[in-house]
């Protein structure tokens, strides 16, 4: 199905979720405004995280001022690999990722050298405030570099694959694999070239793909079929996402998570506004699954008793 050509009565007959409904029947209602900031600063989800014993990218540390901008080739002098990023960023704006730190001098994943005056810039301008939720003045978080899993190798261009799940009201209802490519420089992001593969809730199995909202059979730089990925932890996976709703006390919640070699799956970020791609990565609405988890009113059931429940009447199926 190309949701992108439907028209918006097919749109709602195929159980498309849009915009405004979002925003009115799903976040407007179910996400409580006092609680954003658990969202959108990345610092203090992280440390919320931690706080709930969800895993998390190694912190090395935080530039607050100007100042201390100085203190970055110290503080990153043991590491094989680091990344900057805005605590109040979004679609990975203002993200900085270098892969190898050797003799003091630091490179991109394509490369590409970045001299000391240009991560000081990027910090200083990080802390200005360019790439925050509006403009606001920002603190720049320093990551331990994710080493991914090499389940994934084959699918993604340069970047590190991430798993988005929707969670609503604690039930992880739709979920989808971004891949980087060439054409997002790495990135995870749709909007930027990446990858979007829909995976089964059920099973964690490849569904449906696209790149550009069109759909495809195989990554575009490695030719590799992408329903043929099987994302592994898928069970841990769901049990973060659902723990995530807990944690945050976000009715409509957006978590991504990444695979690290070493470590695991690891909590990156939450999304209070989860953007609507995911439906076109799954080539199917959300909205049944979202009427599902509404027609069993007040309940009582644990993280685990969530997830199973999920997987067991979300998995892909003709009979939803």
């Amino acid at each position: 199905m190309r949701l992108e050509f439907a028209n918006p009565s097919l749109l709602r007959k195929s159980g498309v979720l849009g915009m405004n409904k979002r925003n009115i029947d799903y976040i407007g209602r179910y996400n409580p405004r006092k609680f954003y900031k658990r969202v959108d600063d990345k610092l203090t989800t992280k440390q919320l995280a931690i706080d709930n014993d969800i895993a998390v990218p190694a912190l090395i540390g935080v530039v607050r001022e100007q100042h201390e901008i100085e203190a970055i080739p110290a503080m990153v002098n043991e590491e094989d690999g680091f990344v900057i990023k805005p605590s109040k960023g979004s679609g990975g704006k203002g993200i900085l990722v270098i892969t190898k730190v050797e003799a003091g001098r630091y490179f991109k994943p394509n490369g590409q050298e970045v001299s000391h005056s240009e991560i000081y810039r990027h910090v200083s301008n990080i802390l200005s405030g360019l790439f925050s939720l509006g403009g606001s003045p920002d603190v720049a978080i320093v990551e331990g570099l994710i080493q991914f899993d090499p389940v994934f190798d084959g699918y993604s261009y340069e970047g590190v694959p991430d798993i988005r799940l929707i969670v609503y009201k604690g039930f992880p209802v739709m979920g989808m694999l971004r891949l980087s490519t060439a054409a997002s420089d790495g990135k995870a992001n749709l909007h930027q070239g990446a990858v979007g593969v829909g995976v089964d809730i059920g099973t964690g199995k490849g569904l449906h793909a696209v790149q550009f909202d069109t759909p495809i059979d195989v990554h575009p730089d490695t030719n590799k079929k992408l329903t043929d990925i099987e994302v592994p932890h898928w069970d841990f996976l769901l049990n973060t996402a659902s723990k995530a709703y807990e944690m945050s006390e976000m009715g409509y919640l957006g978590t991504d998570m990444v695979l690290d070699k070493v470590k695991g799956p690891l909590l990156l970020e939450l999304n209070a506004r989860p953007g609507l791609a995911i439906q076109i990565a799954n080539g199917r609405g959300i909205l049944p699954y979202l009427d599902h988890v509404d027609s069993l009113g007040n309940h009582n059931m644990t993280v685990s008793e969530r997830v199973e429940y999920a997987k067991k009447h979300f998995c892909h199926s003709d009979k939803l």
